[in-house]
């Protein structure tokens, strides 16, 4: 990765453009200027790999050429060090100035903490906030605070085996390498011994990976800190095979302060985030798709507050085993929705998130015509009340889906009344607010009143715990 000069701040969609003198402005609110080497470089990346390709897509605005960005949030590095930080969309209608992009930051480490590998990311730290830390920043001083924590509770060694020609015997004599190196110099004894040192993988891991942020960090108060770790662990060589110290890493029980040190370690070692977008000149990015961060945060949520009720309902994520048609006997075109709340064998109601925004005053809050066949769809083949078998009629006894999507200052509250999808199914639409410690869905009155209301008041309930 390369050392960040220059930082930029746009959110989920905004567009990128070149920049025909250093410091040129443009009068669209939502472009954003970059130097010419860091714009080829990002057009290149639209134009290539298809993995890469979704990050971004060509446009024009005003016979202007402009990259649009995609719905992916992070860090995107280009080869002149130019940083470009990308944050959720919601940021752009909450507060205006540094105050919507402070908030909008936090919401995305917020919902970061859901996704495999991220558990360990702090959500609320007072110095984050006082400086008004870019993401990437925030990694890093979450980071080394948990390099500093375990310096302060103590570096582990660990016994190493070592082979030495020494005068004295230590350990014991390898008689074969005796017999080969010393048959002249009989003074010399060729010993294997065990040596209780700090060369251990934990502590090779952590010193690279200290190495590889220190061409990264701009914050004084990091790169402070960051020199008074160099030194603790001047003496320990630096990991030169990483995915090797990693299969070698033992953490027993008196090591339980290296466990969020080496969890940050996989990240900044083995590639940050689940898109790693590298091109020819091998500058890196720290990316992530929102659409997955949100779903893995609202499964994440609510199944933590079915698990406070004791009430023996369950989430089910990705949901399989229907399909929308049967061709020849079999299942064609499988439906899968994000969540679905189960009792037993009983499916209760399905849910489904969007990382999209809702607009409550404008004609059906700006609901896709799309995401409202996918919950029909879903609506009468999970929630059925009927079937060829009494089985069916059992297990199957839910009426309700529900859209889950952002919430934000154009779509606070659910939409008051459901969508009638026949057969007694209804559709209902709510926001879910992204807060650091009590994010929820807010449901509609009439929803918690309904039939299956017992399980939204149980939620609700589990919320004021």
């Amino acid at each position: 990765m390369v050392k960040p000069q220059k930082a930029l701040t746009v959110f989920e969609f905004d567009f990128v453009a070149k920049a025909i003198k250093a410091g040129s402005d443009t009068s669209h609110p939502n472009v954003h200027k970059v130097t010419a080497k860091s714009y080829d470089y990002l057009k290149q990346i639209c134009l290539g790999d298809k993995s890469d390709r979704k990050l971004f897509k060509l446009r024009s605005i005003d016979g202007m050429e402009v990259l649009q960005v995609q719905n992916y949030a992070g860090v995107i590095f280009t080869p002149d060090k130019t940083q470009i930080e990308v944050l959720p969309k919601i940021g752009r209608y909450l507060d205006a100035g540094e105050q919507g992009i402070q908030q909008a930051r936090q919401s995305l480490i917020t919902m970061l903490r859901a996704l495999k590998g991220f558990e360990h990311v702090q959500t609320a730290s007072a110095n984050i906030a006082a400086e008004k830390m870019p993401l990437l920043e925030v990694f890093i001083t979450q980071f080394l605070q948990s390099v500093n924590y375990l310096v302060k509770r103590g570096l582990r060694s660990d016994y190493a085996r070592r082979e030495d020609n020494l005068t004295f015997l230590k350990g014991k004599l390898n008689i074969g390498k005796q017999l080969r190196h010393n048959l002249v110099d009989k003074h010399k004894l060729y010993c294997e011994y065990d040596e209780f040192l700090l060369d251990r993988p934990a502590n090779r891991l952590l010193h690279a990976a200290l190495n590889k942020v220190k061409t990264l960090t701009r914050s004084a108060s990091n790169q402070k800190l960051l020199q008074e770790l160099v030194l603790v662990f001047h003496d320990i060589p630096k990991s030169q095979d990483h995915q090797t110290d990693f299969n070698k890493l033992k953490l027993d029980r008196s090591m339980g302060h290296y466990q969020v040190p080496i969890q940050w370690c996989q990240l900044i070692l083995n590639g940050y985030s689940p898109q790693s977008m590298k091109g020819a000149t091998h500058a890196a990015s720290l990316l992530f798709p929102m659409e997955k961060v949100f779903e893995d945060y609202v499964a994440k949520t609510l199944k933590d507050q079915l698990a406070n009720n004791g009430s023996g309902l369950q989430l089910e994520t990705q949901a399989t085993g229907k399909h929308l048609a049967v061709y020849q006997g079999k299942g064609k075109f499988s439906l899968r929705p994000d969540l679905m709340i189960k009792q037993g064998g009983r499916n209760r109601v399905v849910l489904d998130t969007k990382w999209k925004l809702l607009d409550s005053d404008v004609y059906n809050a700006n609901i896709s015509q799309s995401d409202i066949y996918q919950m029909f769809a879903y609506a009468k083949k999970y929630l059925s009340q009927g079937g060829d078998l009494q089985q069916d009629r059992e297990l199957q006894q839910g009426k309700d889906v529900v859209l889950i999507y952002p919430m934000q200052p154009h779509f606070q509250q659910a939409l008051p009344d459901p969508f009638d999808l026949d057969d007694g199914h209804r559709l209902w639409v709510v926001p879910f607010d992204i807060v650091s410690k009590k994010s929820q869905c807010h449901w509609a009155d009439a929803l918690r009143h309904s039939d299956e209301g017992e399980i939204f008041n149980l939620l609700v309930a589990s919320t004021q715990l």
